[in-house]
């Protein structure tokens, strides 16, 4: 999945550098060192993207659990309450 984050963006970068040089009508591989920090930026950002993800996933996970015990507790105390 990262490899693909990484490739994905930085393809996405070259684009993006490709298609501003296009609009402005200038060489397309004009400063090819732009076009490397474009496609390093983009495969970063996809990175990130992924890890971002990620920790969202766990983030809710986590939340998740916690109300899922929270409800349990309070159904088992209204439960006991009830029996009394």
């Amino acid at each position: 999945m990262v490899g693909t984050a990484t490739f994905v963006g930085a393809a996405l970068g070259f684009s993006i550098q490709i298609f501003s040089n296009g609009v402005r009508k200038l060489p397309l591989m004009r400063h090819p060192w732009e076009h490397v920090l474009a496609a390093g930026l983009g495969a970063t950002f996809g990175n990130a993207m992924v890890k971002w993800e990620v920790h969202l996933q766990e983030d809710l996970d986590k939340r998740l659990q916690e109300v899922q015990s929270a409800n349990k507790k309070r159904f088992i105390g209204t439960m006991r309450a009830v029996e009394d």
